[in-house]
């Protein structure tokens, strides 16, 4: 769930069985990549909507609670997520949770990605309501810890990856790497958005609009009176 290309990275690889420690191997049903920020040629908007902000961060964190959705197609595919990097550079460190309609239905899976490397999912369960905290920290040059919580469900999972990368921004955003969003009422709340422990509005973040199909466009509303807090919507 990332975004940074010129032009559209797109995987083509199977689900396999769950791994041992709690995790699926690389994967979806759509075989996405979620990865860098790119303005696609197809469409007329770029492929993250939310926020960024440009800088050598250490940490990025936010909430939200999952959203309800209604699939309009099965080419349907969304994660709202947080992460380093990827806005101006080849390499996203990144967290969070996809919404998958190809099979006729919504279904919630926890990842993260160390873009280029393809998604890896957490054999977990995520529904629509649940509470979700992600934070990714880098905890040296090249090393991000990736942590991901469902506090409704009460799991939490870690994972530390090496990554050789350039620290240029830090961002919490929704994406589809397919450009087709389902139905979400009410948008997407990313609530205690914060950046190296500063509140989301002090870091000057950037305002990035999500285009879907070229029919609507996600923007991302205005930050909080909290600092930390913005809903992104369809018009």
């Amino acid at each position: 769930m990332a975004r940074f290309f010129s032009s559209r990275a797109v995987r083509m690889l199977t689900v396999t069985a769950a791994a041992a420690a709690g995790l699926a191997v690389s994967g979806t049903a759509h075989g996405a990549v979620f990865g860098a920020h790119f303005h696609g040629h197809q469409f007329a908007g770029g492929n993250w909507g939310g926020y960024v902000s440009f800088g050598s961060f250490t940490t990025a964190t936010a909430s939200w609670t999952e959203p309800a959705v209604t699939c309009n197609s099965t080419n349907d595919l969304f994660a709202p997520w947080v992460g380093i990097d990827g806005d101006g550079s080849s390499t996203v460190e990144q967290t969070g949770v996809e919404t998958d309609c190809a099979s006729g239905s919504p279904v919630y899976s926890a990842w993260y990605e160390m873009y280029p490397a393809a998604p890896v999912y957490y054999n977990v369960s995520v529904s629509a309501g649940d509470h979700i905290t992600a934070t990714v920290t880098r905890t040296a040059t090249n090393t991000y810890r990736l942590d991901l919580s469902d506090t409704t469900k009460g799991w939490s999972k870690s994972t530390t990856k090496s990554l050789t990368s350039r620290h240029a921004s830090a961002e919490a955003i929704i994406e589809s790497p397919t450009d087709s969003y389902p139905s979400i009422s009410g948008g997407v709340k990313f609530t205690g958005v914060k950046f190296n422990g500063t509140n989301l509005a002090s870091t000057n973040p950037s305002a990035l609009d999500a285009d879907d199909r070229g029919t609507y466009t996600w923007i991302p509303g205005a930050i909080g009176s909290d600092g930390q807090s913005f809903t992104i919507s369809r018009h």
